[in-house]
Parts: structure tokens; sequence; C-alpha cells
């Protein structure tokens, strides 16, 4: 009660000093985000502060760093990162979904979140997830809406303007920062670490497309483009600053296969930007697009400018 009590005060005051800007936050996104909603709705607008982003942290950025224990700013400054983000995901299980009674069976929650971990930077299925971890589908959707509702998680849909060709309709599924990915997914003797980092990879790059679009002041999609013959770019952006098509690739080996989507996108959208991001460690090109090294780019990335720009 003592936030909504707090919201109160500052709508009185609000009234009262109209010429004062209140800014207000907490660490339970729900229960902020529905108490300005109810209590404060049209007289409050809502921003979400997220991870660093490389551009940030300039000079003491590490892309290693980040791909490991992601970039949560109480994770990126601590002595011990990953005793942290432990902490910090049952932080989130405890109070937020436990305290708050958000699910049931903690149990089935936490099984979920585990097998959700495989699903990350891919299609997510509610089918294959409900069997995998033998939950309901029901459960399934109310479980990734409260995932986005706490913003440990975002999905992003298919670009489909002016689509000629047929593609899926499901959403891909991203953690909201690449150390919680790496956190929350199993690992043992069976995994392929090269794989798990190949996800990690690009939701680091996910992750900031993500931020960049939340801080624009007018409206840009992010999505993606696959169509039902497999053809897939991982990011389209989508708005007044531009249109970029963006293929991660954790090889800086490109050959014919990695860039037959760009290629059919590009003959579909030739308004499109496509470039290439991989682990390389020199800007070049390949079949004309693009190829940037992944940390240059996510340091280039700035709310104020646009994505890329070709030199």
């Amino acid at each position: 009660m003592a936030g909504i009590e707090y919201v109160c005060d500052c709508r009185s005051l609000q009234e009262e000093k109209k010429e004062i800007q209140y800014i207000m936050t907490g660490s339970s996104s729900r229960k902020l985000r529905k108490s300005v909603s109810d209590l404060l709705g049209g007289r409050a607008l809502l921003q979400q502060m997220g991870p660093f982003i490389a551009s940030e942290l300039k000079e003491s950025f590490s892309l290693e760093k980040a791909l490991k224990t992601g970039l949560i700013p109480l994770i990126w400054d601590s002595t011990d990162p990953e005793q942290r983000l432990l902490d910090y995901l049952h932080l989130y299980l405890r109070e937020e979904v436990q305290a708050e009674g958000l699910v049931r069976q903690i149990g089935d929650f936490s099984r979920f979140l585990e097998i959700s971990s495989f699903s990350h930077a891919s299609v997510w299925t509610t089918t294959d997830i409900s069997r995998e971890s033998s939950v309901k589908r029901a459960t399934v959707d109310n479980y990734l809406q409260i995932l986005e509702d706490l913003l440990l998680a975002f999905t992003i849909p298919v670009f489909t303007r002016r689509a000629k060709r047929k593609l899926i309709a499901h959403p891909k599924f991203y953690f909201f920062d690449a150390g919680v990915y790496r956190i929350v997914r199993p690992q043992g003797i069976l995994d392929s670490s090269q794989e798990i980092e190949g996800w990690a990879l690009e939701g680091l790059v996910a992750q900031h497309l993500h931020s960049w679009v939340l801080a624009q002041n007018q409206p840009h999609s992010l999505s993606f483009w696959r169509t039902q013959t497999k053809l897939e770019v991982d990011f389209i952006i989508y708005g007044p600053k531009g249109f970029w098509a963006i293929e991660v690739k954790r090889s800086s080996n490109l050959g014919p296969d990695d860039a037959r989507a760009l290629l059919a996108f590009k003959e579909e959208y030739p308004e499109a930007m496509c470039l290439f991001v991989t682990l390389g460690k020199r800007k070049e090109s390949y079949r004309s697009f693009p190829v940037i090294p992944v940390e240059e780019f996510l340091l280039g990335i700035t709310p104020e400018n646009p994505i890329f720009l070709q030199q």
C-alpha cells in the first residue's frame, strides 16, 4: 500500500505545484505501472531503465565480460558477478513472483524459466514450451506475460510489411540481459559452449537494439524476418530514422549460406540497409553488405543517432 499512497501524494502535489516534475521509480515494475495507470492515467510518462548499453560504458566496455555476465549495472560493478546474478534471479523468483502471489506453483514457474532459456534468441512456440516444462498452454502464456511484465524478457514479432513471401507467425524470445540468460540456462557436459555463446551474442545485440527502440521519441519497430522456407534475418528495425536488416554471426568467416537470407530480404526490400554483425576484428564487406565487428557496432549505438550509417 505504501507505493500506492506515495503515488496519491504525488498526484496531490502535482495538482498543487504544477511547475514541478516528479520522478518515481521502484523495483516492482508491475506495481509501479499499475499504480501509475490507475491513479495518474494521462498525466505520467512511463520510461524503462534497462541494462547499460556499450556506448554508456565507452572504454570500460568489455565484450567478453558483457557476454558472460551481462550489463545490469549492479552486476557489472560487482566483484562477484556470477553470485550477484544468482541473487538477482532469486530476488525476482521469491519477491516478485512468489511473495506477490503471481503464480500458484513456484516450482512450475522455475521449471518454465529453465525451459525458456532454450528458446532464447529463438522462435517462441507455446506448445513446445508447454510440453517440455509439463505446464498447461494457458499457464505458459501467463508465465510469459509475467516475464514481460517484470521486464525479465521481451519478444519481437515477424516483420510483415508489404510481405510477398509466406512468413511464420510466431515471435522470437529474448531474456532482457545476456548475463541473466547465461545464469538461467543449464550447462553441462552435453551442452555446446559455442552454441550457448552464439545465443548470448545474438541476445546482447537484441538488448541493445531493444534499448535503442525504447529510447526513441518517434515510434520504431524491432522485429525479425523468417519465411516458411526458413530464410531468416535476425533483426529488422523500421521507423522514421531508417530501415535496417541486421544478421548476427558468431563466425567472421562468411560463406554463401550466410548471405542467402539477407540477399532474399534485400530483393524484397531494396530500401533496407542490410548488414552483418560478427565477432570479426575489422570492417569489411561480403556480397556488397557491410560486415561490422560486433564491439564496434554496439559502441556505435546511441539513442540520438541512427543505428547504422553507410560510410
